[in-house]
């Protein structure tokens, strides 16, 4: 299974950094994944609910720590990323950088 796009949706608060759509062989999308600044750096937390307890429960999840890192990777390099052009969009004086907005 090979990612065919991430969007990545930034989030101006101090842990919760972005929320990312994932697209697996243009077939099919996971959306509401998280990048959070934790302690040690960022990390990809997956999409959950609440359960009646209180706790959370993930919805979907990699099966091995091969794929996790492959698409923990992927998606921290893709947030990276659109800091990086947001960046560049904060000195640009016209309207080139709302071609996604």
């Amino acid at each position: 299974m090979k990612i065919t796009e991430i969007r990545i949706h930034l989030r101006g608060e101090e842990r919760l950094k972005a929320f990312a759509s994932v697209t697996f062989d243009n077939s099919f999308v996971v959306r509401n994944m998280k990048v959070v600044d934790g302690g040690k750096g960022l990390f990809l937390c997956m999409p959950s609910r609440k359960l009646p307890d209180g706790t959370h429960k993930d919805m979907v999840h990699p099966i091995n720590q091969e794929f996790r890192e492959y698409l923990e990777t992927n998606v921290i390099q893709a947030y990276k990323d659109e800091i990086a052009k947001n960046a560049d969009c904060a000195i640009v004086t016209d309207n080139e950088c709302d071609e996604d907005a």
